[in-house]
């Protein structure tokens, strides 16, 4: 199992539409995309004016089921879609959880 990151800052004003379209996308996911266990969404505490922090948690069979669906033409239409309301270049980090040796 491996957890992805997925970090954005939505422009001010759009915060609902970002919560209201990340739990279609996991409704989408959980009933269509192979490998996509689970995800969570948080928003950073804080002021900023012009944008709001926000990171999606993500739990994925492996590597590989994430990757292909960042492939996916459901992703590229969602990415598409953001680019209205997203301040900047979304990014993401892959964690794994390391082996524990039995000593």
């Amino acid at each position: 199992m491996i957890n992805v990151g997925l970090y954005y800052n939505v422009k001010k004003g759009h915060e609902k539409e970002f919560e209201d379209t990340f739990q279609k996308v996991v409704e989408y996911l959980k009933n269509n995309v192979r490998g996509f266990e689970t995800a969570a969404i948080y928003k950073k505490v804080g002021d900023n004016d012009t944008v709001t922090e926000y990171m999606i948690y993500s739990e994925w069979k492996d590597t590989d089921s994430f990757r292909e669906f960042t492939t996916a033409k459901a992703f590229k239409d969602t990415t598409e879609y953001g680019k209205g309301i997203i301040e900047g270049r979304p990014y993401h980090r892959i964690f794994t959880q390391l082996n524990e040796v039995n000593q």
